[in-house]
């Protein structure tokens, strides 16, 4: 498989994980540590479309700081896309635990902003 066609597929998976984004809004149906995993699942996967279109290699990792860095050092502007880092501990910590009565509920419709905008920085990477 050649490096277009793996992201293309990465992105793919990126854009079906943003579609089920999109219908788990309530909730009460649908925990933040659902939705959070998911969301960082469909940033992580975008990352890592946008590094393999660039013919870098992409490491097995979930950790977004990282991804970021990648594309910071093959010389892409990430500047704008920092903030989606909070996404990190959606993708193992609260993945096996919860969050806690303190912390502040989720902006999902933020959230959906987010990997929106970072899927299209990918998919403009790869077209």
């Amino acid at each position: 498989m050649s490096d277009r066609e793996q992201a293309e597929e990465l992105l793919e998976i990126a854009e079906r994980d943003l579609r089920a984004l999109r219908g788990m809004l309530d909730a009460q149906v649908f925990a933040d540590e659902v939705f959070g995993f998911l969301a960082q699942q469909a940033i992580e996967e975008s990352l890592k479309a946008w590094l393999c279109v660039l013919g870098r290699t992409y490491p097995l990792t979930h950790d977004l700081t990282h991804l970021l860095s990648l594309l910071d050092d093959a010389g892409e502007d990430v500047l704008d896309l920092w903030d989606v880092a909070g996404f990190n501990p959606f993708a193992v910590g609260l993945r096996y635990s919860s969050l806690s009565a303190n912390d502040k509920p989720l902006d999902r419709g933020g959230a959906i902003a987010r990997v929106e905008a970072v899927l299209k920085r990918a998919g403009d990477a790869i077209s």
